[in-house]
């Protein structure tokens, strides 16, 4: 081997020697690839409505829409009629020459475009009944019929309708500062959302022939106007939810006289719709807070269900300062209530429901909606409104201020599985606390998702853990997300993208930034920083329209920790987690050199050369990662250099000072992409343990390896990454010395 290496070394110079002599290229320069870099470069540049900080900036405004609506259900024939009269303000420093409204029923109007958009394939094996929905049936027609669009004189207005989307267009332009009224008379057919999907609609109980109402999008709704998009008139095709303003909401309600309803706001002639012995029940309910009082009860809900009046009532509702409003309306609903104790007031938790929830709905759903308000005023603000509704309806899963429709039903015997039990009470604490995010902190859902589902379903994974139950979160905990990070990245995108073009929406909006957030919360930067934050950024853009870059800067500006770099990775990228340990070297102390080290170089100190006398840490096993070489080094005893001890020690410090035996030489490797802390665990002969943690910044010089040094008193003989699973690292194979022989948990 030595003889073919001279000759190598001769021939690379022999080939030096022949070819004439040029001039060394110059280097290319590079960019900035580092983790650490700030985020100038993706957040857009603050201004004098968003500051800096990440609060509202001193030119702030927000546009205000005030609704007075009456609207009729035809039970019979499952149609919906309204009218309106909108009064719209402008506090913008623009003038405005058109409006724009949604018309969201018009997604699934005939001539909706969303399944022109949608790719499709040929199902070999399907349901007779899809089959003939699919390809024998004809759409129903169950978009908006505008009858009118008038002003407030009665003079019709010009209109233009662009599928869900209509501009009216203002006969003069609107100047900052003024209002313009208008109005319009509607109607649409109620779709069957069991059988053709939406957010709303009817749910059919053949046996009674009976119907549970959960209306939404049910009115022609004004557009979120802002300093960010001007008009956010982005099509909804059915994904991207919903941006809207705020405003205060009259709304008249006519039903058949033997239905009972719940809706967003304050019932403002209660003693016109409910009996004498429910309004009593309603005054004790609004006493009781350890339970749910039956208001209008089973037997009442039964006897109501036969009975199919054709006679007319109508619930008049009053709501303040909401973004949206919603309906509930069935002969079949139970009705209970409690009151619930916050810190600065008291509120109601109810509940709706038909027969068929029971025992379920009776004995869970209040008592959840009154645990999930305490658990998310206490991380925000005091819920500021006067109750909070669910509302059973199977398959739905869907909020609105102050009211939303929940799944979960026992079997027809009245047994109730624990999935089932457990799936109902987590989507009552989602939909509840959606009245959080984004009904308050109002966010903008038509284009980023993830800022009203992934910051409640945080908040949702805090409120069931603080029930104290042990309960299944199914979205929260960092290894629960791993599966979805470690896929292919073909189908995933960076969490910043539209609602429209996330191929698996429920880890991409839900279930990643929930985890996010919790890993900076219990692993980052704590909970006292991070729960401060937290509640300064609710308490900043309540009632508010934020952005994402709002959220980013408000946690940083409330907590002095630098996030740019958990922000680009985790929000802005599909980077993942995997780090490894890539070598362990022992050594041990002497006081004579080793031949291996007679020629090392001291290091410099910061004003010269080190100067004796010096420590020698001689080189023990070099095991690195090796499953077959699992021996731990043993050292007899440990020799302290006398003219080191006793140079300016007391005798106290000497007594004090720590005697390590065995030194160890730790290389840590990163081949996932995304930056995180190091989570160490080691586990020393005596089967005791001690952690350390190490922050992110770790990486901030080199992104590939980190070495850490441990001079220790036991022998060493397990070193483990991230034992609680807290980083979501995709592969704990690699998280072990000495290397063990077993697949990922993740597989």
């Amino acid at each position: 081997m030595k003889k073919i290496a001279l000759l190598l070394l001769f021939s690379v110079i022999a080939l030096a020697q022949e070819k004439p002599a040029t001039v060394a290229p110059k280097q290319t320069g590079r960019y900035d690839t580092n983790k650490f870099s700030q985020m100038y470069d993706l957040l857009a540049t603050p201004n004098m409505y968003r500051s800096a900080s990440g609060a509202p900036g001193p030119a702030y405004y927000q546009q205000q829409a005030d609704y007075k609506i009456d609207i009729e259900l035809d039970d019979k024939n499952s149609k919906l009629m309204g009218s309106e009269t909108v009064t719209y303000t402008n506090n913008s420093p623009d003038t405005l020459e058109y409006l724009w409204v949604q018309l969201d029923q018009n997604q699934q109007a005939k001539t909706s475009q969303t399944p022109l958009a949608e790719s499709q394939r040929i199902d070999q094996v399907l349901p007779t009944e899809k089959f003939a929905s699919d390809y024998l049936k004809e759409k129903p027609d169950r978009g908006f019929h505008i009858e009118y669009v008038k002003d407030v004189k009665g003079a019709p207005l010009s209109y233009t309708i662009n599928q869900t989307m209509m501009r009216i267009n203002l006969p003069v332009p609107m100047k900052p500062g003024t209002t313009f009224t208008f109005s319009t008379k509607w109607w649409y057919n109620i779709n069957n959302y069991r059988k053709e999907g939406g957010r709303s609609g009817y749910e059919a109980f053949e046996k009674d022939d009976n119907k549970i109402y959960v209306i939404a999008q049910f009115y022609p709704r004004m557009a979120v106007y802002n300093d960010v998009e001007g008009w956010q008139n982005m099509q909804f095709w059915g994904t991207g939810e919903f941006a809207l303003p705020f405003g205060n909401f009259d709304v008249n309600i006519t039903v058949p006289a033997d239905h009972i309803i719940e809706a967003t706001g304050e019932l403002t002639n209660r003693a016109e719709v409910f009996t004498p012995e429910q309004l009593k029940r309603y005054e004790l309910a609004q006493k009781t807070f350890d339970k749910p009082v039956v208001i209008v009860t089973q037997e009442e809900a039964t006897a109501a269900e036969k009975g199919f009046s054709d006679k007319k009532k109508t619930w008049k509702f009053s709501a303040k300062n909401v973004r949206d409003f919603g309906i509930a309306s069935s002969r079949k609903f139970i009705f209970d209530a409690m009151a619930v104790k916050l810190s600065t007031k008291t509120v109601m938790a109810t509940s709706v429901y038909p027969k068929e929830a029971n025992p379920l709905w009776g004995e869970t759903s209040t008592r959840t909606v009154a645990h999930t308000l305490k658990s998310y005023s206490s991380h925000t603000f005091d819920y500021p409104y006067p109750k909070a509704v669910s509302v059973s309806a199977e398959d739905q899963g869907m909020e609105y201020p102050m009211i939303c429709w929940n799944f979960g039903r026992p079997d027809e015997n009245g047994v109730t599985s624990e999935q089932v039990k457990n799936g109902m009470i987590g989507v009552v604490i989602h939909e509840v606390g959606h009245n959080f995010f984004p009904m308050i902190v109002n966010s903008d859902e038509r284009q980023w998702s993830w800022m009203d589902e992934g910051l409640n379903t945080f908040m949702q994974y805090m409120a069931e853990q603080e029930m104290g139950t042990n309960f299944p979160s199914r979205r929260g905990p960092a290894k629960n997300i791993v599966p979805y990070m470690s896929g292919d990245q073909k189908f995933l995108e960076p969490i910043m993208s539209n609602s429209e073009t996330i191929y698996q929406f429920g880890n991409n909006a839900y279930g990643k930034p929930a985890t996010g957030l919790n890993i900076l919360r219990e692993t980052i930067m704590g909970r006292e920083l991070f729960d401060h934050a937290f509640k300064v950024y609710a308490n900043r853009w309540k009632f508010k329209h934020p952005t994402p870059e709002d959220f980013f800067r408000t946690m940083e500006d409330a907590s002095a920790v630098d996030l740019d770099w958990f922000v680009r990775g985790w929000f802005y990228s599909t980077d993942f987690v995997d780090i490894g340990l890539e070598d362990v070297k022992q050594y041990y102390v002497s006081e004579t050199a080793t031949s291996d080290l007679k020629d090392v170089k001291v290091r410099r100190g910061r004003f010269g050369t080190e100067k004796g006398p010096f420590v020698y840490l001689v080189s023990g096993q070099n095991t690195e990662v090796n499953p077959k070489d699992k021996k731990a080094l043993k050292i007899e005893d440990v020799k302290l250099l006398s003219d080191y001890v006793d140079q300016n020690l007391s005798a106290e410090e000497k007594a004090n000072m720590k005697a390590p035996k065995y030194f160890y030489e730790v290389t840590f490797n990163k081949p996932g992409g995304m930056i995180m802390p190091i989570l160490v665990e080691l586990t020393y002969e005596d089967d005791t343990k001690e952690s350390f943690k190490y922050p992110a910044q770790i990486w901030r010089k080199s992104n590939d390896t980190a070495r850490k040094v441990y001079a220790t008193q036991k022998a060493v003989k397990k070193i483990q990454i991230d034992p609680k699973l807290e980083t979501a690292d995709i592969d704990v194979t690699n998280n072990t010395w000495p290397k063990q022989e077993e697949k990922s948990k993740f597989e």
